[in-house]
């Protein structure tokens, strides 16, 4: 469920556009700010970085804005990457447009968590981890009351990750901690609603299709044995990459709001 099998980043970006948007944005705003140093783009970050005094002064849209704007590097690889692994095949599953208001609502969420728990706060906070957390949310509620909507190896990838994204949320600091359960939270609640006539999606299967009419038909009599391979060595380096991620998290000084 959580494997990737394009086979290029075009192929990608046709068949979860949404996701490809939302990493792009991460991306382009990161250049902007970090590398490019661009003056608008630093006016463009102050106007929309997370600041609870601002909220309670009428400033309602840092509620959305944060979403998009990164803290470093490592913090915008961390959730561009999550969104990148996990987002896909719940794009699929939802419609880009479900996907998309859930994303942001689940987003919202984390961010007014963060304004209910300390309204008054000197502290600015920025981050698409509320929303992360809240796929993360979904994926849950699927695990616990939707079993026909994931498979078992999905599921343990689910609750090892999820576990130490919690472990990580309470142990680490400068971790914005109200995000990430009230985004969670957030999922867990649209959950039942968005999931409503939603059946179980298959990766290969969708590319299958797109496929057919070009390839045609071949016979491979051990294409079986070959599809088991190549996806065993494809779990084996998602692990490690996923491991790197979180070793890289866990040792630097990096901010993952």
């Amino acid at each position: 469920m959580f494997i990737r099998n394009e086979r290029s980043i075009k192929e990608f970006v046709q068949l979860y556009p949404i996701v490809s948007i939302l990493v792009a944005i991460h991306i382009v705003l990161y250049v902007m700010i970090d590398i490019l140093q661009l003056p608008f783009a630093y006016d463009l970050l102050n106007w929309g970085i997370g600041f609870n005094p601002a909220v309670s002064a009428g400033e309602y849209w840092r509620l959305i804005t944060p979403i998009f704007f990164h803290a470093g590097l490592m913090h915008m690889l961390f959730n561009s990457f999550s969104l990148v692994l996990f987002g896909p095949a719940l794009e699929q599953m939802l419609g880009r447009f479900k996907f998309s208001l859930a994303y942001l609502l689940m987003g919202i969420a984390g961010n007014v968590g963060t304004y209910i728990m300390n309204p008054d706060s000197p502290t600015a906070h920025l981050g698409a981890s509320g929303a992360i957390y809240g796929i993360f949310g979904i994926y849950i509620y699927m695990i616990a009351m939707r079993k026909d909507l994931i498979d078992q190896g999905s599921t343990q990838i689910i609750m090892v990750i999820f576990i130490i994204g919690m472990v990580m949320t309470f142990l680490r600091p400068n971790i914005n901690i109200s995000a990430h359960v009230f985004g969670f939270v957030g999922g867990l609640a649209l959950a039942p609603l968005i999931l409503i006539g939603v059946q179980a999606w298959s990766p290969w299967r969708t590319q299958r299709t797109r496929r057919s009419d070009k390839e045609g038909i071949q016979f491979d009599p051990n294409r079986w044995k070959k599809k088991a391979k190549r996806k065993k060595r494809i779990t084996t380096f998602l692990w490690i990459a996923l491991g790197a991620l979180v070793l890289i998290g866990l040792l630097s000084r990096i901010n993952i709001l």
